[in-house]
């Protein structure tokens, strides 16, 4: 009788994840160290200025940051000096500061798909519900038709 086949053995130790193999893996690694930056570096701005500006690079020694309007990228270009100097107490090798206004994208607005129940469609329910011998489909009904947006009114 002969034994069955094993399969070959895996030298791997696990899945390995996409963010920790190749190039992938030091994109990853730099979005992390920029995202860490923008946080640092936005902390030591005021309050309203640092909800409103984004860290988007650090390229050729140049700190980039994004601004959603002119009047804000102008609020920032006055603290460029205090960027810098917190942005070399960080390890950060910045000798510039560049502002760019880019626009934040505008908030998706999700419809409302609620439609309300018309006093008609209610006073259908409730002769329905009348009709019905079921006392649990019956009371289903009834609580339909109290969701109706003017009970009181007539539909014209």
């Amino acid at each position: 009788m002969q034994s069955p086949i094993q399969p070959p053995r895996r030298t791997t130790r696990g899945l390995t994840s996409v963010a920790e193999a190749g190039p992938v893996a030091s994109l990853a690694k730099k979005a992390r160290e920029l995202d860490e930056l923008d946080r640092k570096l936005r902390q030591t701005l005021p309050t309203p200025l640092r909800d409103q500006v984004r860290f988007a690079d650090l390229r050729d020694g140049r700190l980039v940051f994004l601004a959603p309007s002119s009047a804000w990228a102008a609020k920032l270009r006055m603290y460029q000096a205090q960027i810098l100097s917190s942005a070399r107490a960080l390890g950060a090798p910045a000798g510039s500061v560049t502002v760019k206004v880019a626009p934040l994208p505008p908030e998706e607005i999700i419809p409302d798909r609620h439609k309300p129940l018309s006093t008609s469609a209610a006073r259908h329910l409730k002769a329905a519900a009348a009709s019905l011998s079921d006392p649990v489909l019956k009371s289903l009904f009834l609580e339909l038709a109290s969701h109706a947006e003017n009970p009181g009114e007539s539909d014209t």
